[in-house]
């Protein structure tokens, strides 16, 4: 593979578009395709050429990403009718940035070596900021010389790239990733909260726990946004709520007992029963404001 391989990007989301835009950015040629044009358009404009199918980009590249909302899109985009395994050839690298099942991507992986593609399961995190800055953590399972071969691509793109194990193994950390997440968001709320009842200023408190035992990322960069009454997201509750359900998923097909998980589960499937489901996954206090009859904005 020469020094500057030709890149596929599938699906253009929040954080996918930013995923393709540095990987263009860094002068690697990009060929984009996406469910909806308005994404394409606007990577067109910037350099980028674009394909009618999954099928068109594999066929015309060395490396392929997805970047896709659930594990039956990426299995449709991959295996099925104008999906990758159409356009695939010997020598291509298959690289899914989504969060899908373990089991899924391990099957995705088996049925493209059928056709020589050598596949990664790569799930990021670090949200939609991480993915602009180009300083995603990469959790990776697959074939360590896929990996080797598409470093230069992933250095521009991730911070952190860690390669976890075999095909899967990236999807389990990932769902590792969001157990964390997850109780961090809840924590959050919690705490935001029990503040502004019991009478402390939330953002002094904030700031007072920051620098001791509780500093994490979720408080290093959701607060501010919080404070200020933005809850756009980032990161959509509905995708949070999604990867709950592979975690327990993966925790019942395993026997691993996850009670606070499946706490946040229920938390975050309340969330979207109050309308909740296209906001940030820190507005998840909203769920915290309505138990405790408290608004964290309230005079």
């Amino acid at each position: 593979m020469s020094s500057k391989p030709t890149v596929g990007y599938i699906g253009l989301g929040i954080m996918g578009k930013s995923i393709a835009r540095n990987i263009l950015g860094a002068g690697f040629p990009l060929i984009v395709h996406n469910r909806s044009r308005r994404a394409v358009d606007e990577l067109v404009a910037e350099g980028a050429k674009a394909a009618s199918s999954s099928a068109e980009v594999a066929s015309q590249v060395d490396v392929v990403f997805t970047s896709l909302p659930d594990s039956p899109d990426v299995e449709l985009v991959a295996l099925g009718s104008g999906g990758i395994i159409e356009g695939a050839h010997p020598g291509l690298i298959f690289v899914d940035n989504s969060t899908i099942k373990p089991a899924t991507a391990r099957w995705i992986a088996e049925k493209l070596a059928e056709k020589g593609v050598l596949s990664l399961d790569c799930p990021v995190s670090g949200g939609d900021i991480g993915a602009q800055k180009g300083t995603l953590a990469i959790m990776v399972g697959g074939p360590a010389e896929a990996l080797e071969k598409i470093m230069p691509i992933f250095n521009v793109i991730g911070k952190t790239i860690t390669h976890v194990g075999d095909a899967g193994a990236g999807q389990i950390a990932k769902a590792a990733n969001q157990v964390m997440v997850a109780a961090q968001m809840v924590a959050m709320g919690e705490l935001m909260i029990l503040a502004k009842k019991a009478g402390a200023d939330p953002q002094k408190v904030v700031a007072a726990i920051q620098g001791g035992a509780a500093q994490c990322w979720t408080l290093d960069v959701k607060p501010e946004r919080l404070f200020a009454g933005n809850r756009q997201p980032g990161f959509k509750a509905y995708m949070q709520a999604k990867d709950l359900g592979i975690v327990m998923d993966t925790a019942r097909q395993y026997g691993v007992p996850m009670p606070s998980a499946a706490v946040h589960t229920q938390l975050f499937a309340a969330m979207l029963q109050m309308g909740m489901a296209k906001l940030d996954n820190s507005a998840v206090i909203g769920v915290i404001e309505s138990l405790a009859d408290v608004s964290l904005l309230d005079e």
